[in-house]
This record gives C-alpha cells, structure tokens and sequence, in this order.
C-alpha cells in the first residue's frame, strides 16, 4: 500500500504519508503549469467541478509516481491510498465507492481515497464566465479533430464552442494548435476559446529527491476530462469527448490483454460511471460522445462529406494518432508517425475506408528507420486480430452503460475489424 497527498498549502501537510504533491504555484510546485489550483485560467470554475479538477490531478500524479512491479500481461495491481483537499468532504466521502469503482476499472488499480478540507483557494466568481454552446475536448487525434470539426459544423449563426487541450509532454501541442488554426480557416468566429494546458508533474520532490517515474499513465484521460468539465460548468453546457465506438469499446487485441492492458480512456461505461458520480455529489457532469455508434473509417468518410477530399485529407493528415513519443531519438520530431502500432494501424485504415488521402509521414515507409519499427510494430497481432471474430463472450464480459447495448457493441467492433482488415489485406 502506498499514501499520497495532493496539497494547496504546505503547511498542511498530512502525516504518515508515502509521497506529497504540492500545487500552489511556487517555486516548490510538484507541477509544471501556468495554471494553479484555483483554476482562474479558465475562468470562474464552479466550486465542485474544481474539486474533481484536484481529485483527478492527485490520481493523475499518484499513478505516475507509483511504479508497477511487472509489464506486460503480469501489471500489478497497486494498493494506493490519495488524500485530496475538497470544498465539502461530506459529498465526496459519500462519493467515493463509485469513484473508487470507476478509477479501478480504468487503471487495473486498488484506490482509496481520504477526502480533507479545502482552505486557501482564491474565489473566482468576478472572473468572465464561458458561454459557448458546448466545450469539445481536442488531444491533438483524428478523433477529436473530427469531433471539433463536426461540432463546429452544427452550430448555429451565434453559436460558439470552446475546445479544451491538454498535455502533459510537447509532443501533443503542435498538432493541437494546428487543429485549432484550420477550424478557424474553415469557421471564422465558431471557436469562442482555445484553453491549452500544460499540466505535468515536475521530477523533483519537495525535499529535492527525485520522484520515480511510471510511463503507464492510465489516468492521464481522467485528468483531460476534468479540465473540460471545468470550462463546461461555467454555463452547464455538455462536454464533447469525440471517440470512435470502435476505439471507445477497445476490444483487447489478445487474451493477455483483457486486464490492465486495454486502455480504457473514453469507455463508455467509464464515461457514464463518472457522470454518475458527479450528479450525485451536485458537479456539472454532462458528458457526450457524438461518435459512439460510428467506426474512425465512417469518421473520416463524413470529414470527406462535410469538407470535401482535398481539405478532409489536409485537416485529417495533420492530426495525430501514433502510441509512442520517442520519435526523437530516430532524429525526427517527437510525434511523428510510427505507422505500425495499433493507433497508426487503425488510423490508416480509416483513411482508407473513409477514401481520404493519407499524407502523414510514416516511419514505416522509411526505410533508414527499420530497426525502430520493427521494436514498435504490432501489425502481426492486428492482422491476427482482424482475422478472428470477437467473441460474443468477450462483448458479455465489458461493462456497458444502459445506453449501449451488447448488439450495438458488437455492431461497432465488427465493423472497425473489418476496416483494419481491408487495410492490412
């Protein structure tokens, strides 16, 4: 078992704790942001929703603090206990077994949480409150590149939207901001803001020790959705979290993956747990998936639609889909394009079945980078994947919301099979 704390004032620190992270903006700070913990940056927050902000935050840094003990199929399941400073501790303690029920299913893990008073945070309320239509949530992917882009074409004369970035790395950030400047191109005055933040924990300890660093990271999304719920709140409008069904289900790839190695970042039984949750304790929690029901490849064929080939393939090349960010050391830029880990695989693919033109660069077609792509390749597990009907045993065995039922569920994982199929054919 491991303890941790998130803390707004140093002077508060708990006792007979493992590990303590600071955010209060100084020097000290365990986090590298501009954006403190009385979130003003985004505006006046509402006071629960900036709780889950902190609540997040503190998962987000335990789980990549505490390393696990094995890879691969053997991930252990860690013991971790997070004390987290909240405006009512009464409503979250009352909270915390759904919230424990949902952050074990999307990390593999054992959570505890203590939740404490909150003290110390500025008031936000003379702050200028976002008033967009809805908030979408853009990574810098294909996916929430089609959803901001399918957003901003149902908008109405004086409608807006806001997207709401997040990164805790660089790599992110280019694709993020190119996908903001071509929706401007394409709708002049339909994005009311553009919150990008950086949020990372630094490396060093209050103490000046250095934090141990665990690459998993499967909380990372939990954190995102945070943040976009914060700048939803302002006015109770949804949050977009734009996912293809296909990827949002994420069949395992193998048996050895059914556990801890199936990411589950926009699950939709995730997604709803946590809606839950935040209506329970009074947050702002409306959560949309606009392409729940849709394959990447039926994504990229309805870009096709709405922008035409030669845009949809310039908008659509630009995002970014690859798994890994160690590009670097191959002396190309960190987010250049693998071309053979599951995201590239599926990303290419849709180009295809939606017949868009693909002008990403692909290390894979490089042939000065074959050693790095053969380490990073999973084309013959996808293949192998492609081939073999998911089993009706495996849709029974996810949890799904009340609604996605389980023949919706296979629908989508049939048809995204299909499209990696045609692809690697």
């Amino acid at each position: 078992m491991t303890r941790l704390a998130l803390i707004v004032d140093r002077r508060r620190i708990p006792a007979d704790v493992d590990e303590v992270f600071l955010w209060d903006g100084s020097a000290e700070d365990s986090f590298k942001s501009l954006l403190g913990p009385s979130l003003e940056l985004l505006g006046p927050v509402p006071t629960l929703n900036g709780d889950l902000v902190r609540l997040a935050l503190a998962v987000y840094a335990a789980d990549h603090t505490v390393l696990r003990q094995g890879r691969g199929s053997n991930w252990n399941t860690r013991d971790l206990v997070v004390t987290i400073p909240v405006s009512d501790p009464s409503a979250w303690n009352s909270a915390a077994p759904a919230i424990v029920e949902a952050l074990d299913f999307l990390t593999g893990d054992h959570w505890t949480f203590e939740f404490s008073a909150l003290a110390g945070i500025a008031d936000n309320a003379l702050l200028v409150r976002d008033t967009s239509t809805r908030v979408v949530l853009v990574s810098g992917g294909a996916d929430s590149g089609m959803g901001a882009l399918y957003s901003a074409s149902t908008l109405g004369a004086k409608q807006t939207h806001s997207l709401v970035s997040h990164a805790s790395s660089g790599a992110a950030r280019t694709p993020q901001k190119v996908v903001h400047e071509q929706l401007e191109a394409l709708f002049p005055g339909k994005q009311a803001a553009h919150h990008r933040i950086f949020l990372g924990r630094t490396n060093k300890r209050l103490d000046g020790s250095r934090f141990p660093n665990e690459p998993s990271s499967r909380s990372r999304s939990f954190l995102f959705l945070a943040l976009g719920l914060s700048v939803a709140s302002q006015s109770e409008v949804p949050l977009w979290i734009p996912e293809n069904g296909f990827a949002s289900i994420n069949p395992p790839l193998g048996p050895e993956r059914l556990g801890a190695l199936s990411t589950r970042t926009t699950q939709p039984w995730f997604l709803w747990k946590i809606q839950q949750v935040l209506e329970s304790v009074g947050a702002h929690g409306v959560i949309e998936n606009p392409f729940q029901l849709t394959t990447k490849g039926e994504m990229f064929a309805q870009a096709r639609s709405l922008l035409g080939e030669d845009d949809a393939s310039a908008y659509l090349s630009a995002t970014n889909s690859c798994s890994h960010t160690d590009q670097n050391y191959q002396g190309v830029p960190s987010g250049t394009h693998c071309g053979v880990c599951f995201g590239c695989i599926v990303r290419r693919a849709s180009f295809k079945a939606g017949r868009v033109k693909d002008t990403t660069r692909y290390l894979s077609d490089e042939s000065q980078h074959e050693t790095y792509v053969a380490s990073h390749s999973v084309v013959e597990a996808a293949r192998d994947f492609a081939s073999t009907k998911i089993a009706d045993a495996t849709i029974m065995m996810m949890p799904l919301p009340p609604t996605l039922s389980a023949r919706q569920a296979m629908g989508l994982c049939l048809r995204g099979q299909a499209e990696i199929a045609a692809y690697l054919a």
